[in-house]
């Protein structure tokens, strides 16, 4: 008697099994043509302007807290403008230092290039010294942190060759390697990609021999004025220890920072109301 209750039971529930499963084979079949309809080029670009160029420009506060292999700890604050001269193409960026004494006032400008090497300029206010950054130290610590000068404005989505190595159910996983290795110290690295947001999550970066030895993390991420956006983030160096937390605060876009901004004269002198947001 039992058995045929089950039975029966069965029997009503199997149209509404075969719908679930129905649906569950529509949404796979659907996560496969996504990750089908797009080359790993078109991935990276989508995820290059979800990084880097949300809204028509942008600003925030940045802190750094810079903890070596022992446990001390350092701190950097600063603040950032970015200004997209073409969407997915040239960039300005500008960072005024504020804290601690001993970088407060240094200035940070670059002028990101499409095509050719980019622009870069370091004020050193101690010295009254302007110098300009060549295109083989992007890749030297950025104001002694564990980012590199490279990592503010971003690596240019052309320098790599890119390949989706895997599709989990979150991510893109993306394998670049450098077209011209003359100028970088890794041989390829890895980027975890949303799949909803685009937004990249993580980064490893492989030395010669296979090994991570560098990793760029989101610890958090938020919705600012409707744009996905990480507002905390984590570089270790897992060759020699240790590792330096950003916390951007303060998070704006579309707040119209013109060209000017970003002229050689604002090194010496910064246009701090449109780097804080406060005042005129």
């Amino acid at each position: 008697m039992n058995g045929n209750k089950q039975n029966v039971r069965m029997n009503l529930l199997q149209p509404f099994l075969a719908i679930a499963g129905l649906i569950f084979l529509v949404n796979l079949a659907g996560a496969n043509l996504q990750a089908q309809g797009m080359s790993a080029d078109e991935i990276v670009r989508k995820a290059n302007i979800v990084a880097y160029y949300a809204g028509a420009d942008g600003r925030s506060s940045v802190r750094l807290t810079i903890v070596d292999p022992a446990g001390n700890k350092r701190y950097r604050q600063f603040n950032i403008v970015r200004r997209d001269v073409t969407d997915a193409g040239d960039q300005l960026y500008l960072v005024h230092f504020s804290r601690p004494a001993d970088v407060r006032n240094t200035v940070f400008l670059v002028k990101k290039r499409a095509q050719g090497d980019d622009d870069r300029w370091l004020y050193l206010p101690d010295l009254d010294l302007v110098k300009r950054i060549s295109a083989g130290d992007k890749r030297t610590s950025f104001v002694g942190s564990h980012f590199l000068y490279e990592d503010v404005s971003g690596r240019r989505v052309n320098d790599d060759a890119h390949k989706l190595v895997e599709t989990t159910a979150e991510h893109y996983v993306i394998e670049n390697t450098p077209k011209d290795k003359s100028g970088v110290e890794f041989s390829s690295w890895k980027v975890w990609i949303d799949k909803k947001t685009f937004l990249p999550v993580k980064m490893e970066y492989t030395d010669g021999g296979g090994k991570v030895y560098r990793r760029i993390e989101a610890v958090e991420t938020e919705v600012v004025q409707g744009h996905p956006t990480v507002t905390k983030m984590k570089v270790s160096d897992l060759a020699n220890g240790g590792y330096t937390l950003a916390e951007l605060r303060n998070i704006a876009y579309d707040i119209d920072v013109p060209e000017s901004a970003f002229a050689e004269k604002s090194l010496r002198n910064p246009p701090m109301s449109l780097l804080t947001g406060r005042g005129k």
